[in-house]
């Protein structure tokens, strides 16, 4: 009786997933035609993840499943994650394409009606040069969606088994990249002047130049031993995962020769063994929408662990 009563729930829960998923397509249907009143052709932004073909979502896999033309960038891109489109799909290779190529694709989908899957390396709204091919996309009259995927700092965070926000030691990720680089930033981002926060950072596009990056990370304020986890093509078949204090950060990358396709975590977070806190969430004493409070366990909940500072930031005080 009871094995009956759960396989008519998993069916009744099967049932509203199904409802759920033709919804989404129905408002993806009418997006696209908001967007582009004449339904003439659609580019579809997709996130492949961070390298491992099965960690594209299953939304993505199905536009690319789905696609007249596939664009992607064999330099960044698993070959897996692209095998999955249509035998008769139009395959083309981006990595030696500057944007200005990518204009007569599009117009040939909008004039067509064809459905385009551009392909990005981890999630598209982190470094994906996505502006200015949705421009492109609003210049010439094609309507345009997006399909989010795992970038390489979730990834890495996996594949070291840490969590990046942990209770009372940070609970904020900077996503940023060492500046003095070809691609120039603004005035006031500076890993210095984000590292003072003694939060998370997950360092992007900054390994050519990791002696400066080590410096900076410093000078900003991080103890020479704050932990640091350094991914490298995370969740390729040559991945290279390594832990090491700040103070080894560049002779670390220079050991093992990372120079580029490399992702740097850094923070009181990621350090080993447990942080002695924990989240009020899952805590006895805490109430919410979906549980009461243990009366008993409230004032522990109020009073709650010491605060850790191993790994933080010194203060203005500590550095004189």
């Amino acid at each position: 009786m009871t094995e009956q009563t759960l396989a008519e729930q998993m069916v009744a829960e099967e049932g509203t997933v199904a409802e759920q998923t033709m919804t989404e397509q129905t408002l993806a249907e009418q997006t696209v035609a908001e967007k582009s009143p004449g339904g003439r052709g659609l580019v579809m932004f997709v996130g492949a993840g961070p390298g491992a073909a099965d960690l594209i979502t299953v939304r993505g896999a199905r536009v690319v499943a789905e696609a007249d033309i596939v664009v992607w960038a064999s330099s960044l891109v698993h070959p897996d994650i692209v095998a999955g489109a249509r035998p008769d799909a139009e395959l083309i290779d981006s990595a030696a394409l500057p944007l200005e190529a990518l204009r007569p694709v599009f117009e040939r989908a909008r004039d067509q009606d064809l459905l385009v899957a551009r392909v990005h390396t981890g999630d598209p709204s982190i470094y994906g040069a996505m502006g200015e091919q949705r421009a492109l996309c609003h210049d010439i009259g094609i309507a345009y969606g997006t399909v989010p995927g795992v970038s390489a700092f979730s990834a890495a965070a996996a594949r070291a088994d840490v969590e990046i926000t942990v209770p009372q030691v940070s609970q904020s990720l900077v996503l940023t990249r060492l500046e003095g680089g070809r691609t120039p930033m603004p005035d006031r981002e500076t890993v210095r002047s984000f590292a003072a926060h003694g939060t998370t950072m997950a360092l992007y596009l900054s390994a050519a130049r990791n002696k400066v990056l080590q410096e900076e990370l410093l000078a900003g304020g991080y103890p020479p031993d704050t932990p640091c986890i350094i991914g490298f093509r995370v969740t390729w078949p040559d991945e290279l995962m390594l832990r090491c204090e700040l103070a080894e950060l560049s002779a670390t990358m220079r050991e093992h020769k990372l120079w580029k396709h490399t992702v740097v975590l850094v923070g009181p977070a990621l350090r080993e063994g447990p942080s002695g806190t924990r989240s009020h969430l899952y805590h006895p004493g805490f109430r919410h929408a979906h549980r009461a409070a243990d009366p008993a366990a409230v004032a522990s909940l109020i009073a709650g662990p010491p605060v850790p500072t191993a790994g933080l930031p010194a203060t203005k005080e500590d550095r004189r």
